[in-house]
């Protein structure tokens, strides 16, 4: 067996200098059945160590529920079968632009701020997960036949709090939980940051996407001996909803790589490959430089700009990082793989069926709480979703504005069942005044919890009340629907309406029957669920897109019951990547959840 350890100047293997040039691929972002192509990619472009995150909330979506924890123990055996080390971050806490930075909704609804702190209910919470997620880390270091080398101390903590005690703790516990390999942090290259997030006696390493000397200047003002390293060199950049399409320069990128491995330090490319922010997992950021402006939601895609592109290919990017990589192996590098297979040629399928969005709560939502304030979404048990609002403005009285404090994110606002306006930002009321006696129902969806800043582990949802004039309007009644509802054998008992040849959607109330009956089918009312059945030959990666949508469209995909995750028509994402695994030969199921109303009147893979 091999020891992996901290030097005064190196990593040693075996007692024996070496050097890490690792990048990020999160498994959770890649199908399973793509996991050795997209290794083989980051073999080819030269590394030798991938990094993964490990997202608590994926793994437990309610207390005690858990996911498919052994997928990170495959995801770990892939690597081996690679011949490639692992870095694992565990987090609790891993920001990686995902809701809520990992943590679960059900945890910071309860606790709020007193997250990632030395809170005594908080680090139980975090015990229990660890001992229930690190034993298939621990039974796979390098000491014991696995390709594990290094264990994160929670994530960029210097950019959040300077809680040293909470920090001691988790590195504790991550040693008493059977961690051997060396312990690390990760902080910004600034003396605030590595004051506030390192641990005496852990590796602190840094994150940065140019000026490698002046970084690593500062990291041996605080660290002045051990292996230097760039946990996070950021080759690219994510992007958010209504934004430009994040793009660098790969020659810029590759001098900068090139920089830090003239500093002789290890590197850890982020990201070697983004993957995808499947089933609406995508965060979002707060605007400002004190990350607590306007939310900014990121798109489904996690590209990143990196130099293995969303669907596994090689980018420019790619190239230029083999050419400085290839002088740092200490052989030939491996071949490129093949790409993988993609679907023959472009097929539509027009919506063959449709529900109005209220009958799909009514059929796929949760219980419908009723409470004089508004519930918010993690007080309902949703953590992706959204949740209808609906009160009564008592009457007769004369209009009055109609405002609701405390939004987040976005309110498809409908009055005795009209669409009224559209709600975003914390404070908002309604173009035009309302009378009473009216009906008034808010749909609000959860455009992704923030994983970065001061603005982490707020709630979501109407989290003050509706008020109509200076009156708050009580006597809520409250729906979820979750996401993960949406699935095959709940689905089947929605009552489906036949769609017209030739139909598209409109906008009009999410509570709204259809035009039409019989045999003629329906005309589409706007929101709902709608489905379609597309004819595959030649099954294989595919883009997917919504001919005829309109810029307002908004909502949720799946392919064969996998969610491919949200699309929107403000931009910049175009399509969705749809993995090859997940289509299949003959005819392939599509649904989409449309909140807004123009999603047009077919699906296109091509």
């Amino acid at each position: 067996m091999s020891t992996f350890a901290v030097g005064d100047e190196d990593f040693l293997l075996d007692g024996r200098p070496v050097r890490l040039l690792s990048g990020a691929l999160h498994y959770f972002r890649v199908h399973e059945e793509q996991w050795g192509h997209r290794l083989g990619m980051l073999r080819a472009m030269g590394l030798t160590c991938v990094e993964t995150y490990v997202p608590w909330n994926l793994c437990e979506p309610e207390p005690g529920r858990y996911g498919d924890l052994a997928e990170l123990g495959r995801f770990l055996d892939a690597v081996a079968a690679a011949g490639m080390w692992a870095i694992v971050r565990p987090g609790p806490y891993i920001c990686a632009e995902w809701e809520n930075g990992g943590l679960p909704h059900w945890l910071t609804g309860r606790l709020g701020r007193r997250v990632r702190t030395d809170d005594a209910e908080y680090l139980g919470h975090v015990e229990r997960w660890f001992r229930r997620l690190l034993p298939q880390v621990v039974e796979r270091q390098i000491g014991r036949g696995g390709p594990v080398v290094m264990v994160q101390v929670e994530n960029e903590y210097g950019s959040y709090g300077s809680d040293q005690g909470y920090l001691r703790r988790v590195a504790e516990l991550l040693l008493d939980c059977g961690v051997e390999v060396p312990l690390f942090t990760s902080d910004g290259p600034e003396d605030h940051m590595l004051t506030g997030g390192s641990v005496p006696g852990v590796l602190a390493t840094a994150n940065f996407g140019s000026g490698a000397r002046e970084a690593f200047a500062v990291l041996r003002r605080h660290r002045p001996a051990g292996p230097l390293m760039c946990m996070e060199f950021w080759c690219g950049w994510f992007d958010h909803w209504g934004t430009e399409h994040s793009v660098r320069d790969a020659v810029d990128a590759a001098a900068a790589l090139r920089e830090i491995l003239e500093c002789g330090a290890s590197v850890n490319v982020y990201m070697a490959h983004g993957g995808t922010n499947f089933a609406g997992w995508a965060g979002a950021n707060r605007a400002g430089e004190a990350h607590d402006g306007e939310l900014r939601p990121t798109v489904t895609s996690y590209d990143y700009d990196a130099p293995i592109d969303e669907a596994g290919l090689p980018t420019e990017k790619f190239w230029r990082f083999r050419e400085v990589l290839a002088e740092y192996a200490e052989g030939p590098l491996p071949e490129v793989p093949e790409p993988p297979a993609r679907i023959a040629g472009p097929v539509e399928g027009a919506w063959a069926e449709w529900a109005p969005l209220a009958e799909v709560l009514e059929v796929l939502g949760g219980e419908e709480s009723v409470t004089p304030m508004p519930p918010t979404f993690e007080e309902l048990g949703v953590d992706r979703g959204l949740v209808r609002y609906r009160l009564e403005v008592p009457g007769p009285r004369q209009p009055y504005p109609l405002v609701v404090t405390g939004l987040r994110d976005r309110a498809v606002v409908y009055v005795d069942g009209v669409r009224a306006g559209v709600l975003t930002g914390e404070d908002g009321a309604l173009p035009e005044p309302v009378a009473g006696p009216a009906v008034v129902e808010l749909w609000v969806e959860s455009l992704g919890r923030v994983n970065y800043g001061p603005r982490l582990a707020e709630p979501k949802g109407i989290t003050g009340g509706v008020r109509h004039e200076r009156q708050y309007v009580h006597g809520v009644r409250a729906r979820g629907l979750r996401l993960d509802a949406v699935e095959a054998g709940a689905v089947a008992k929605v009552p489906f309406r036949p769609v017209a040849a030739g139909s598209e959607s409109g906008s009009e109330s999410a509570s709204e029957s259809a035009s039409g009956s019989g045999s003629e089918g329906v005309r589409p009312a706007g929101p709902g669920l709608y489905r379609a059945v597309v004819e595959v030959a030649g099954a294989g990666d595919a883009s997917l897109t919504l001919p005829g949508g309109t810029g307002d469209m908004r909502g949720f995909v799946w392919v064969n019951g996998f969610c491919l995750g949200r699309y929107w028509g403000v931009g910049p994402q175009e399509s969705l990547y749809v993995p090859g695994p997940v289509l299949r030969e003959g005819a392939n199921e599509v649904w989409i959840l449309e909140l807004e109303g123009g999603a047009g009147g077919s699906v296109r893979l091509a």
